[in-house]
């Protein structure tokens, strides 16, 4: 069984706001997480849509899958390096900002395996 990797990296959302909007679509079908990624009125639902239809598009072109038998099967959320700031305070200090950063890995997998995928069956496939 195939499954299909995308990465989104150094995204400037801190991980703990990523993964409430990653949670929502963790073992749904592809077709239901594009609705309801559509609808989140979150600001990282925009990055981690896109990368979804990034990874259904590598399904689609690399492995000849069936965007209808595929769904998220792992999504999670880890922590990128952080940008550190500093905030003046008063007295002449300074307090330090620390600007996180998340890396987001999608894997989708098929609901029931084909025999059909990867460039190397379609050739031989379009030969019949």
């Amino acid at each position: 069984m195939e499954e299909v990797r995308a990465h989104l990296r150094y995204l400037r959302i801190a991980p703990r706001k990523v993964r409430l909007v990653a949670d929502l679509i963790r073992g749904k079908k592809v077709k239901e997480a594009q609705k309801i990624l559509e609808f989140t009125t979150k600001k990282a639902a925009l990055p981690i849509l896109k990368l979804l239809n990034s990874a259904l598009a590598n399904a689609k072109h690399n492995f000849n899958l069936n965007e209808e038998n595929l769904y998220v099967a792992k999504i999670f959320v880890d922590e990128g390096p952080k940008l550190k700031r500093v905030f003046p305070r008063s007295r002449g200090q300074a307090s330090e900002i620390q600007k996180k950063t998340s890396h987001i890995t999608l894997i989708l997998k098929e609901i029931k395996p084909s025999e059909k995928y990867g460039p190397q069956n379609l050739a031989k496939s379009n030969k019949n």
